[in-house]
């Protein structure tokens, strides 16, 4: 059991904590909530004993072994399964000290510890220490190609995923996770998700995630006021009990105002008289002693719309047979996703499904010209304009320019105040709005970025990952505004509570290809699942007498073949597409122009003028026109969507 008993704490000038207080339970999970620096991560330094609260207690068993994500990865030529095995702490000493022992001159005191500490080993699993490290980087996107490069060799995102690993093969009694999200894609998120859920021990994760939360923790402990109030139950069942409270507290508010009134307005007629003198002293003991109570705040609200985009051109984008990828590798253009025969069009809202590395984020550069297809074509509509948001693009800010700069950057004509109230909207105030943004938080730079695409009106969003940095109330705000964006949205994200809310149709990236995917959110977690299970339950001969060296073969025949079958499909699949792709076009051309016909009458018949005596052949032969294109018009719709049907079912 952990306790925290009358917690304070000073940093700086600023008090996170004032005589808190909260009991956890073994075994349970616990989700950590609160709003950006309010002292979770704080929190977690004092429970790992790096830092020590000013006032108060903090009780942990003291066998109980502690875990958690190392936040900083030296540059190590150490392999990365070697440097996930290190996790496990207990493992790695017992390997030590056995070492030590052959080491050692070898004697009957030798031989019994040595037999003690392969007991030990054989307790501690030992020999399927490997094959568990092992499963762990595969389900946080490890290729078993990788499991023996070195640590230096990763990213930054991969090295913190690497650290991940090693904390979950730490056997703890407690494990912390600071954001683990946060450089996972969706397809790691599930899987731990998963092993999360199984995890025997007692759990504590800060996230923003609610999806995440939800899935996994059966306690929240919200940071609110300097407190730690504890609440049962998933986040969507904290937000239920919060909203509850706060009701709950405004009415005991309204009610404690009455009392107080009452009791003061008996005061003030009869404290003078002295046949209710004692009764006044009464009422006033009892209106002193009266404790006020302090109003549950509910978290500042925070909320932006996405302006109406100035044109809705349809289709947005059209690519012909592209080819996504990198230029140049060794000489050779890099093809990553191939073969995309697709028309993205008005008002489509679309989520990418893919595992990491599979092309979604080459495949959203390419729509957005940062890469130029290796092959094929891609037309814009007319009066396309593309709202991009990737983690790059906070990268991109200016550290040493403020966000009214940035915004001025792309505004120049716009009067200063009008630039100062809207990045008031978007919670710059002050003189916040003329502060570098080099020491803003990560939340902060992704909000700019945000602001930044919202002024410039896109009717298409192109979104790589945009929730990361931002906190549970941003992404909420976010969500909204995605769910009432007027124009079409295709999005990359893991967080699976803002997919569902403003997405309506899924596309996946797999083994090249771009493809529907028929199901949902919960039908691609399952999906997944069954996949890498039965992966993992067949593997092939070669790959199992390779496991130790973490080589993972496939037949060059069998890949060969299956190229083949590929190829022969898009072949089929492009046969029967390109004629109703084509009658598609030609009817988009033909209500283009019957659409311009009718608003050129539409505006004829606004006039008052045209009402006029004088113009009565005219005004019939208006009426008749505009009628006639009304008619003309809902056949060609009626035609369209009958060949869009046809192209969906074939896709």
């Amino acid at each position: 059991m952990i306790r925290l008993q009358q917690i304070s704490l000073l940093r700086g000038n600023k008090s996170l904590f004032e005589q808190a207080d909260v009991t956890l339970n073994p075994g349970e999970r616990i989700g950590l909530i609160g709003s950006n620096g309010t002292g979770k991560s704080t929190l977690f330094a004092m429970l790992r004993q790096e830092l020590h609260p000013d006032q108060g207690n903090i009780d942990i068993p003291a066998s109980w072994q502690m875990a958690s994500v190392a936040q900083e990865t030296p540059a190590l030529d150490r392999p990365a399964i070697d440097y996930a095995l290190d996790g496990d702490t207990r493992l790695r000493g017992l390997e030590a000290r056995l070492a030590e022992l052959e080491n050692h001159e070898h004697d009957e005191q030798t031989g019994l510890a040595m037999a003690e500490v392969h007991a030990a080993l054989a307790d501690a699993d030992a020999y399927t220490a490997r094959s568990r490290a092992e499963q762990l980087l595969t389900g946080l996107g490890f290729r078993p190609e990788q499991f023996m490069l070195p640590v230096a060799s990763f990213s930054g995102g991969w090295r913190m995923r690497l650290n991940l690993a090693q904390a979950l093969m730490c056997r703890s009694d407690l494990l912390l996770l600071d954001e683990p999200t946060n450089h996972l894609d969706l397809d790691a998120i599930i899987w731990l998700e998963d092993w999360l859920r199984r995890y025997p021990g007692t759990l504590i994760i800060i996230s923003h995630d609610r999806d995440f939360l939800d899935g996994i923790v059966n306690v929240i402990v919200h940071i609110d006021d300097k407190k730690l109030r504890r609440y049962s139950g998933n986040y969507s069942g904290f937000e239920r009990q919060r909203a509850a409270q706060i009701v709950l507290a405004q009415a005991m508010i309204e009610k404690q105002a009455r009392q107080r009134a009452h009791l003061q307005s008996f005061i003030d007629r009869f404290k003078a008289k002295a046949t209710k003198a004692r009764q006044a002293q009464s009422r006033m003991k009892a209106l002193a002693r009266m404790e006020e109570i302090a109003p549950l705040r509910a978290a500042a609200e925070f909320s932006f719309e996405f302006r109406e985009p100035a044109s809705a051109p349809n289709p947005m984008l059209v690519l012909d047979s592209v080819d996504c990828g990198y230029p140049v590798e060794d000489g050779l253009p890099k093809r990553i996703v191939g073969g995309i025969d697709f028309s993205l069009q008005i008002g489509q809202r679309i989520g990418l499904l893919g595992e990491n590395g599979a092309g979604k984020s080459t495949l959203i550069k390419t729509l957005v010209g940062d890469l130029a297809p290796l092959n094929g074509k891609i037309l814009s509509g007319k009066g396309l304009s593309i709202g991009y948001f990737a983690q790059h693009q906070i990268e991109m800010l200016r550290h040493e320019e403020s966000p009214l700069w940035h915004l001025s950057r792309i505004a120049p004509d716009v009067r200063e105040q009008d630039l100062r109230n809207f990045l008031g909207s978007f919670n710059f105030p002050g003189t916040m709005v003329t502060s570098p943004v080099g020491p803003f938080s990560g939340g902060e730079k992704a909000r700019l970025a945000l602001a930044m695409i919202v002024w410039q009106r896109p009717n298409l969003l192109l979104l790589d990952e945009p929730t990361n940095h931002l906190d549970l109330e941003t992404r909420e705000a976010l969500t909204e505004a995605l769910a009432q964006f007027e124009g079409t949205l295709l999005v990359v994200s893991h967080d699976r509570h803002l997919l569902r809310a403003t997405t309506d149709q899924f596309l996946i990236v797999s083994h090249g290809q771009l493809r529907p995917f028929d199901g949902d959110l919960d039908d691609y977690k399952q999906w997944l699942l069954e996949t890498k299970a039965a992966a993992a339950a067949a593997p092939s001969a070669s790959a199992a007498a390779n496991a130790d060296n973490g080589v993972a073969f496939v037949s060059k025949v069998d890949q060969k073949e299956q190229r083949r079958k590929d190829a022969e499909e898009r072949q089929r699949l492009s046969g029967l597409r390109k004629p109703i792709e084509n009658r598609i076009r030609k009817l988009e051309d033909q209500m283009d122009k019957a659409g311009k016909l009718k608003a050129d009458i539409d505006r004829q018949l606004e006039d008052s003028d045209i009402y006029s005596d004088a113009n009565k052949e005219k005004l019939k032969a208006l009426l008749l026109d505009q009628a006639k294109l009304t008619k003309e018009l809902e056949q060609l719709e009626g035609d369209w969507l009958e060949q869009q049907e046809a192209l969906e079912a074939i896709i």
